[in-house]
């Protein structure tokens, strides 16, 4: 697909957004719906982060990892959103260079993140539920927090070697970048210089940050329904089974869209189908994930209840 917008010096000092181009008639609830899922998410993984500082019971290593989450939910999601607010009021909407840079870091970056922090939160389940004898032992603080600057150690590394390989590249056919935001697809596939190292190293990279910690995942909830469907009594194989189902939602959702997007070969870029999966991992499943994770979950709503409880309270004092 050719984009209009063309450049024909061999740099750019700006692009050009594309991914709302097209869409001039239901701007209006685009900007309503963005806003309302960036409001929900904001609020729902700031109520949870809250709740698990505030509440002893919660300071556990599942609810120091869906804190990270949240935080990290947070971040994500505010990458992108805002700035596709301001494009849906723009009549050109366009970004800086060096607004680009940093945009695609942050993204990539985060997303990297997220991937690490799911296999982490999959190891302590299958620690909790299939050795829960020395589960204390084996996830202590240490541990946790280990697992955590490692998952946010390998995201950010990872977005700088991408950061750095994307833009040494030329963009002298195009600076309309079809998309919502600045990704590294739509910035390959517009490129004049050859992109077969950033290829080659998005699919090689990929494989170690997404897919090695997709199957890890995996394959740790699989030995977790083994050990439920063995071994629980049916109230406790119950609880597993829907706690494990909320995980398991959130990592299906949040890597298929992903290894879409990361793995999947430049030659196979499809603007539609990539704006679809962009909004896909980088506004739903931010906003999805403290509904799935955390605000169904009994204990958060104690905890929550407590916390407004004790609120009011001091409010009337």
């Amino acid at each position: 697909m050719r984009f209009p917008y063309f450049n024909n010096q061999t740099s750019v000092t700006e692009f050009i957004l594309l991914g709302f181009i097209n869409i001039k008639q239901g701007q209006s609830f685009f900007f309503i719906l963005f806003l309302t899922m960036y409001t929900i998410c904001f609020l729902g993984n700031s109520l949870i982060i809250t709740v698990t500082l505030l509440n002893q019971s919660l300071h556990t290593p599942m609810y120091f990892f869906l804190g990270n989450l949240s935080f990290l939910d947070i971040c994500y999601i505010s990458v992108t959103v805002p700035k596709m607010l301001a494009d849906l009021q723009a009549p050109s909407p366009s970004i800086s260079f060096m607004g680009c840079a940093a945009q695609l870091y942050f993204l990539v970056a985060l997303v990297g993140t997220e991937g690490f922090l799911l296999a982490s939160m999959a190891l302590d389940r299958y620690f909790a539920i299939c050795c829960p004898l020395v589960y204390t032992r084996l996830m202590n603080k240490y541990t946790c927090l280990q697992l955590a600057t490692l998952s946010w150690t390998c995201g950010f590394l990872n977005a700088a070697l991408h950061t750095a390989l994307t833009f040494r590249l030329s963009f002298c056919r195009s600076n309309g970048i079809g998309h919502f935001f600045c990704d590294i697809p739509p910035l390959l596939s517009i490129s004049c210089s050859d992109t077969s190292a950033n290829e080659v190293t998005l699919l090689t990279v990929g494989v170690f940050v997404g897919l090695s910690p997709f199957f890890f995942t995996l394959v740790s909830y699989a030995f977790i329904l083994h050990a439920i469907l063995s071994h629980r009594q049916k109230g406790q194989r119950h609880k597993a089974i829907s706690t494990c189902a909320s995980h398991l939602t959130v990592v299906i959702l949040f890597y298929g869209s992903s290894i879409f997007t990361y793995v999947c070969p430049t030659s196979s870029y499809s603007l539609e189908k990539d704006q679809l999966v962009g909004v896909l991992y980088s506004v739903l499943t931010p906003t999805l994930n403290p509904l799935i994770y955390s605000l169904r979950n009994k204990e958060v709503k104690v905890a929550m209840k407590k916390l407004m409880c004790e609120g009011t309270f001091s409010i009337g004092i």
